[in-house]
């Protein structure tokens, strides 16, 4: 049986689409592996994220806790309802204080704490990333504006 001209376009149009398809599917695969996702405290507690795995932990630093020495810092990060010390060596940013927003880029280390590989503090008094100002707002601890 020969095949129609209507019927061949339509098989090779039925065939890119699942070229296509199989393409966009191993693109999300492999770019699962790329996101890192946003936490409060509260939230890492909650959801149990295992050692190890990259993600942004948001909140405030809590007043009174961040020590220094040399390019060792530790901090405690809070949303109001729950709280994680964080680590980072290396400089932070010049708008880092406590009592201030911040996002750190790490992973939970297996005591419990937070190593930071990256540190964000906001840039001004009216920032606060979108998604630490909705989370610590939920908390009942941010009362800047809505964004």
């Amino acid at each position: 049986m020969a095949w129609t001209r209507k019927q061949k376009r339509l098989g090779v149009i039925a065939g890119l689409g699942v070229i296509l398809a199989l393409a966009a599917g191993l693109i999300l695969t492999a770019l699962r592996d790329q996101i890192v996702f946003f936490y409060s405290p509260t939230e890492i507690a909650e959801a149990g994220v295992s050692p190890g795995t990259p993600i942004r932990l948001g909140g405030l630093v809590l007043e009174g806790s961040w020590q220094q020495d040399g390019e060792n810092n530790v901090f405690v990060v809070h949303d109001g309802a729950g709280e994680m010390t964080a680590r980072y060596t290396g400089i932070l940013p010049d708008l880092f204080r406590e009592g201030q927003g911040v996002v750190a880029e790490g992973s939970v280390q297996a005591d419990g704490s937070f190593l930071a590989t990256n540190v964000l503090a906001k840039h001004d008094e009216t920032y606060m990333p979108r998604e630490v100002a909705d989370s610590l707002r939920e908390q009942g601890v941010w009362q800047g504006e809505e964004g």
